[in-house]
């Protein structure tokens, strides 16, 4: 028998002892409602936009990329949460690529899978599949990419996510029918002229995608695809109201590294993001009866992995119940509780001054099958006006796969306000179709 074999043996005899161990063991009777949830990505890639499996656009990452790296990222996350388990994406180059450094790295993450449970999954083309490959292509990919997986980790494994970025309805439609695969990373709520791809005008938490469009809820049996739909990153809704750098700020700023830590630096960039979170779990725990924030810090980011022990170990003690598991353990416990889209999502925000979310501003956000819905006003509620709203109950179409950036879905007045009809209007001066299924909803509205 060969070591590799042995090896993998007693790390998979270890995880299924796991309470032997002081590590957790996966609580099938923790319900959705009443609890908070963290779940952490990192995505290993070897070009930072692998578009086609033999085509990369933009810097080669192979020099940050190390089994060193990997295992003070992983140390960097056990300090604060010990029963930590995250979900680690490979790129296509990284599954297949036979340098020392990517094989090292492959064995130690599978190591943490029989460790911690974590979960191991592929991201196709490293983030913006659709944006340059046709649908077939992109379920090729994830096909094979999935078999690959299989292969590394061994013990007929199978993740229950994946992790793309942006994915198009076609593409969650064929994981769910024909990979079995029932959660994935689909959409980054707000994004809009930043990075490869555009594609606002989703809801912000969990929900089920309609065939007509990723970004849209499936509004009954007919377009229903049963795939979990969740963001990439949780941002502050307050920056997430401009495109792209609007006004000399990021808009996806929140909890991610890059918007926070890379412009501001450790002290006020944790400010942020603890800012960020609270969002959730402090008055969207009141609000939704559950809280969720998701984050992803690519392994090749430079920053001090202690900043991340500290957001981590903050968010611990201010709110000691969170549950940090992986982002497909997450999908299928929002699957098991909402069979359809009967969610009601709704988030409140005051700024935090940094950046663009702006101080003596207030946002409120009410999110459903139907339509979501966007109020801004000074902190106090005065002068508060409509700046989104997308409804759903309304035809919507994708573009051609490998045809375009833009895969946004922009509704009667949208939030980035690109277009000359998306100036703000007080809500009682939106038309009667819209008045009447705001009022519907939400009656004290109006």
């Amino acid at each position: 028998m060969k070591i590799s074999v042995v090896f993998n043996s007693i790390l998979l005899f270890l995880f299924y002892a796991g309470n032997l161990l002081g590590q957790p063991v996966l609580n099938k009777e923790v319900s959705l409602t009443g609890h908070r949830f963290l779940t952490f990505n990192t995505v290993i890639r070897v070009n930072q936009i692998e578009i086609t499996r033999n085509k990369s656009i933009g810097q080669d990452e192979r020099d940050q990329h190390t089994p060193d790296k990997v295992i003070a990222f992983r140390n960097a996350i056990s300090a604060a949460f010990p029963d930590a388990r995250i979900t680690w994406a490979f790129s296509w180059l990284a599954l297949h690529d036979t340098t020392d450094n990517y094989r090292q790295i492959r064995k130690i993450v599978t190591g943490y899978h029989y460790r911690y449970g974590d979960e191991i999954t592929f991201i196709p083309g490293a983030y913006f599949a659709n944006a340059y490959n046709t649908t077939d292509q992109v379920n090729k990919d994830l096909h094979d990419g999935l078999a690959r997986i299989t292969e590394i980790v061994g013990h007929h494994y199978r993740p229950l996510s994946i992790l793309a970025g942006f994915l198009s309805s076609a593409n969650q439609k064929y994981l769910s029918e024909k990979e079995n695969i029932h959660v994935c990373q689909g959409n980054i709520w707000s994004q809009y002229a930043i990075d490869n791809q555009d594609g606002d005008g989703s809801v912000s938490y969990p929900y089920y995608p309609s065939e007509a469009h990723f970004c849209k809820p499936a509004q009954s049996g007919k377009d229903f695809i049963d795939c979990v739909n969740l963001d990439g990153w949780a941002v502050d809704f307050l920056a997430a109201r401009r495109a792209g750098f609007a006004d000399g700020f990021n808009s996806r700023m929140g909890v991610g590294p890059i918007e926070t830590l890379g412009k501001y630096g450790k002290k006020t960039g944790i400010q942020e993001m603890m800012h960020t979170t609270a969002i959730h779990f402090d008055e969207g725990f009141k609000l939704n009866g559950f809280a969720w924030v998701t984050n992803c810090w690519e392994l090749c980011l430079p920053y001090d992995m202690s900043c991340l022990t500290e957001w981590l170990h903050k968010t611990k003690k201010r709110w000691p119940d969170v549950k940090l598991m992986t982002q497909g353990e997450f999908g299928m416990l929002w699957r098991k509780h909402y069979k359809r889209n009967n969610f009601d999502y709704r988030f409140e925000e005051t700024g935090s001054g940094i950046g663009g979310s702006d101080a003596g501003k207030k946002i409120r956000w009410f999110m459903n099958k139907d339509f979501r819905l966007a109020l801004l006003s000074g902190t106090n509620g005065e002068n508060e006006k409509v700046i989104d709203f997308t409804r759903y109950d309304v035809p919507a179409e994708e573009p051609v796969s490998g045809s375009t950036r833009n895969w946004s879905l922009l509704g009667e007045i949208n939030q980035k306000g690109i277009r000359s009809r998306d100036r703000p209007v007080p809500v009682d001066s939106l038309s009667a179709a819209a008045k009447a299924i705001i009022r519907k909803h939400y009656p004290s509205l109006l």
